[in-house]
């Protein structure tokens, strides 16, 4: 059998990216070029990584029964996550309001990402054969790329923005 950490090192790949880019985003201020780019990046790899990871990884858990509490907890997060994202890409970044919205998606998407990496991942690879790994490989990165060129960085506008 392949083993399925070739799968899980991919996504922990992405979360190390997105750690990254979380801390970058932390050491910006205001209305400033480096905090929209950057929140742009992050917004655009959360979203196409989280597709992706639904389609690839996420549909084949669904179909293992010992893991569809798991999965369904992990995808429900990420609309979270991208709720937080279209909010925070709706308010004003030179706000006090922006950078406390930011630091507490922060510790969200952290948490999300320790519990994959640390509980979801090592229980999945459990019921994974070799045709699941192929699937999932060949999937996340097409799905991956596709969802990349499509990402928004929100569908909202400012006056939408949660107070």
């Amino acid at each position: 059998m392949a083993t399925a950490t070739e799968i899980f090192e991919r996504l922990k790949q992405d979360h190390d990216k997105h750690r990254e880019l979380l801390d970058k985003l932390l050491e910006t201020s205001g209305d400033s070029n480096d905090r929209e780019a950057l929140f742009e990046e992050l917004t655009k790899e959360l979203k196409s990584h989280a597709a992706a990871e639904e389609q690839a990884l996420y549909s084949t858990m669904l179909r293992k029964p010992p893991t569809t509490d798991e999965t369904r907890h992990s995808v429900a997060e990420h609309h979270e996550i991208e709720e937080a994202l279209n909010d925070l890409a709706a308010t004003d970044m030179s706000s006090g309001g922006w950078l406390t919205k930011f630091k507490t998606f922060d510790h969200d998407y952290r948490h999300h990402i320790d519990e994959e990496e640390e509980d979801h991942f090592p229980d999945f690879a459990k019921y994974l054969d070799d045709k699941d790994m192929e699937h999932m490989e060949r999937v996340f990165e097409r799905r991956k790329t596709e969802e990349k060129a499509e990402a928004e960085v929100t569908p909202e506008k400012k006056e939408d923005a949660k107070e």
